[in-house]
């Protein structure tokens, strides 16, 4: 064991201050989310609520839960969530693959074309011309098709595959192993850390996305749950929640506050709990697929 030296001692104090007041920054507007949720609507245009509830009520999540379109939302982002992870690994392993192998001709030249549309697209208009002209206007395929590849997570996946030593695929190929068969039976099952980080990436992305929807789909009933989220907190578009019929103006503001804050958890809640199982494969995939080579 080193001893430490005062002046270590005093940093590592100062790193624990530190990463303590951003922790709090990070998580107290969660919490205040979450105790407005439960809270009684009087109470939260009052002002009084800080961290715990008051007035313990679950009303705003019955009346969340009792719209048709909070749940046709829920089943459609589901839906582009895990069938749009499912593509975009299978493209971006399929790109990756083939540029992280050393016997490629032309890998660089396709490395470069792949960088470009990093920094150069064809714009709003341009794209949605080409997805009209695809005829996928209104369809689940234009939320799923247009972002299916992200260059930035291809090259590390791309990296990480070359982390994996040569040897590994010199052996195989020994053995009578194929291409596909090396990378179905040996490189992906080490590369769970990477993949599980494309999981994390690309789920959050799908679960949160709402601009490719709001473009070009018009059929509600193909809407995410992020669009409807963003018509109920933008467009106050929750009269159907909330009843108004008999009641005062100021009941109806509360209950729209309660809704608000009852709806940004139930959109929060699958990341969340999706986070925690993929954390500990997420530094290690991001670290070396970002580090290396």
């Amino acid at each position: 064991m080193v001893k430490e030296s005062y002046g270590d001692r005093l940093f590592g104090a100062f790193v624990y201050v530190v990463l303590s007041i951003i922790a709090i920054i990070v998580i107290y507007p969660l919490l205040f989310v979450l105790s407005a949720s439960l809270s009684d609507p009087s109470a939260i245009l009052k002002g009084d609520i800080w961290l715990l509830p008051k007035g313990f009520t679950i009303d705003s999540y019955i009346k969340v839960f009792q719209n048709d379109k909070i749940l046709i939302g829920y089943r459609n982002t589901i839906f582009y969530t895990v069938f749009g992870v499912v593509i975009n690994l299978l493209l971006s392993v399929m790109i990756a693959y083939p540029l992280a192998r050393k016997d490629f001709v032309g890998k660089n030249i396709i490395t470069l074309f792949l960088v470009f549309t990093m920094f150069f697209s064809g714009g709003m208009i341009p794209t949605y011309l080409l997805i009209k002209d695809l005829g996928m206007l209104n369809t689940i395929w234009a939320v799923l098709i247009p972002g299916a590849v992200s260059v930035y997570n291809v090259i590390i996946i791309r990296t990480f595959f070359q982390s994996i030593p040569i040897e590994l695929q010199e052996s195989a190929e020994i053995d009578g192993c194929t291409s596909i068969q090396y990378l179905i039976k040996i490189l992906l099952p080490l590369s769970k850390p990477v993949i599980a980080v494309m999981v994390l990436f690309y789920g959050v992305g799908h679960w949160n996305a709402f601009f490719d929807a709001l473009i070009y789909l018009t059929d509600q009933t193909k809407f995410p749950l992020q669009l409807f989220l963003r018509d109920m907190l933008i467009k106050d578009d929750m009269s159907d929640m909330a009843q108004i019929n008999d009641d005062t103006v100021a009941r109806y503001l509360m209950q729209i506050e309660g809704i608000k804050y009852a709806v940004v958890i139930v959109a929060s809640i699958p990341m969340l709990i999706l986070y925690p199982f993929l954390q500990k494969y997420f530094v290690k995939g991001v670290m070396i697929g970002a580090l290396k080579g």
